[in-house]
């Protein structure tokens, strides 16, 4: 699971550095040469239809672009026929790089993004989970700072609650972004969206968990002070 969350945290703040660089205009210019253009081309239908049988026919070409930098070969994959154009082999062209990482090619976005396959299919499938363990790992800090005054300490069961009610919320504003990129409206941080929402969630909860855990200690202790327990 470490593994998981530091692959999300690195990819998450990779799309978001690349954003912000294109959006400032702070990437890495150099000159560059085309050494290689090789294209790979897709059809399949589009999946339209209740059936699933009766959508458009699609053909989609992509092009894998090699460039050469300085006594660098640096590989792009997965470029869409509308950033090619009329790039051929052979041509100088400005490069736009980010941490050594080409993301323009002549003015052109040639940055992958969040895709649907490699490592990112990984992380979309497994991202519930991911989800689900950040919380509960964030309300079983909070639970155990919260008990630190000795006064009430939360057991699992008290947690489960809140965990389940953020978990929810977190789930909904997944949905929410899905329904938003279907519109093409995607943002680099999204991954932040989610596990944001359902932890405050959580911990709203647990707060409310925890005055009416101290309460009620309170009032079955004799001396009016609320007792310990493990």
């Amino acid at each position: 699971m470490a593994a998981l969350i530091l692959l999300l945290a690195m990819r998450t703040y990779e799309e978001t550095g690349v954003a912000h660089a294109q959006s400032d205009g702070t990437l890495h210019t150099t000159e560059a040469t085309i050494t290689k253009l090789t294209s790979r081309t897709t059809s399949g239908r589009d999946g339209g239809g209740q059936d699933g049988g009766s959508g458009e026919w699609t053909v989609t070409t992509t092009y894998t672009i090699e460039l050469r930098i300085g006594d660098e070969t640096k590989t792009v994959n997965g470029v869409p026929d509308d950033s090619v154009n009329d790039l051929q082999e052979g041509q100088r062209v400005p490069a736009g790089l980010w941490h050594g990482r080409v993301v323009e090619i002549d003015g052109r976005d040639v940055w992958r993004g969040w895709h649907p396959g490699g490592w990112d299919l990984a992380l979309f499938v497994l991202y519930p989970l991911i989800t689900g363990y950040l919380i509960a790992l964030a309300l079983a800090a909070a639970a155990y700072l919260t008990g630190r005054d000795g006064r009430v300490r939360l057991v699992r069961q008290e947690r489960a609650g809140p965990w389940a009610l953020g978990f929810l919320v977190a789930l909904a504003a997944s949905f929410v972004l899905m329904g938003c990129a279907a519109f093409g409206n995607t943002i680099a941080y999204w991954p932040l969206v989610p596990v944001g929402a359902g932890t405050v969630t959580a911990l709203a909860g647990l707060g409310r968990v925890l005055r009416r855990a101290r309460g009620t200690r309170v009032e079955d202790s004799p001396s009016g002070t609320a007792p310990t327990r493990a």
